[in-house]
C-alpha cells in the first residue's frame, strides 16, 4: 500500500520518521547532552588539540546548535577545562590507587604500570594533556600534572629516605625525577607502543632502583603486575 501524500509532497511515513527523530533528539535530557557534549570535545581536542577544534564543530557532530555549547560549559574553554578536570583526576586516581605495595621497588613498578595502564586506555585523554594547553588556562599543563603525582609519592620516598639514613628534605626533588622520567617516557610511547607495557615498566624501574652503573642486562619484574 502506498504512503498517503501530504499537500507539501511529503509522504505520512516520512512525516512520521521525521517526528520521531525531532522527538528523540528533544529526550535528551540536560545530563545526557552534557556528557555528549564532554565525549565529543574530548575527541576533537585529542585529534586537533584546542585551538585546531570549534564551537561550530563540536556543536555539529552533537547535532545542536552553538548556544547549547555555551548554555552548558559557556564557550570551548569551559568544555575543555572540564574535559582536562576529569581526565588529571582519572590519572590522578589510577596512579594512587595502584600504590599499594609495601616494597619501594614494587611501588615503582606500580607507578609505571598505573600511567601505562592510563595511556593505553584513556589515549584520548592523555593526548589532551600532553599537548599545550590554552594560554589563559592555569592549571591542567602535563608540567603541573608531574607535580600533583610526584607530591602523591613524595611521602612514600620520604619515609624510605629515613629509613634507610637519607636526608629526607630531599625526597621531593627525587619524586620530580622519578615521576618526570616515567611520564615522559610514557608520552614517547604514548605513539611508539613497543616495546610492550611489561617491558618498558621493567625498563624504568631497572634505571630508577639500580641506576646506569648497576643496571640488569634483562630486568625482572618483582611485583604481581607481569603484564
Amino acid at each position: 500500500m502506498m504512503d498517503d501524500v501530504a499537500t507539501d509532497g511529503s509522504s505520512s511515513t516520512e512525516k512520521t520518521r521525521s517526528s520521531v527523530r525531532r522527538t528523540r533528539r528533544v529526550r535528551m535530557t540536560g545530563a545526557e547532552r552534557r556528557e555528549q557534549l564532554l565525549d565529543i570535545g574530548r575527541a576533537l581536542f585529542a585529534d586537533k588539540g584546542f585551538e585546531g577544534t570549534s564551537v561550530e564543530e563540536i556543536a555539529a557532530k552533537a547535532g545542536v546548535s552553538k548556544p547549547v555549547v555555551y548554555e552548558h560549559f559557556g564557550g570551548k574553554e569551559g568544555l575543555y577545562a572540564v574535559v582536562v578536570d576529569r581526565e588529571m583526576r582519572q590519572l590522578l586516581d589510577m596512579v594512587t590507587g595502584a600504590l599499594t605495595a609495601g616494597h619501594p621497588r614494587e611501588l615503582l613498578e606500580q607507578a609505571a604500570f598505573a600511567l601505562l595502564d592510563y595511556i593505553e586506555r584513556y589515549t584520548d585523554g592523555f593526548r589532551i594533556l600532553v599537548r599545550d594547553s590554552p594560554v589563559a588556562q592555569s592549571t591542567g599543563t602535563f608540567a603541573s600534572l608531574i607535580s600533583d603525582i610526584a607530591t602523591q609519592v613524595e611521602d612514600i620516598l620520604g619515609m624510605e629516605f629515613k629509613n634507610r639514613g637519607f636526608d629526607p628534605k630531599l625526597a621531593p626533588l627525587y619524586a620530580q625525577a622519578l615521576v618526570g622520567m616515567v611520564a615522559l617516557t610514557g608520552q614517547w610511547w604514548l605513539d611508539a607502543r613497543r616495546p610492550k607495557k611489561a617491558e618498558v615498566a621493567a625498563h624504568l624501574v631497572n634505571l630508577a632502583w639500580h641506576g646506569l652503573d648497576g643496571l640488569e642486562q634483562k630486568p625482572r619484574l618483582i611485583g604481581h603486575r607481569k603484564n
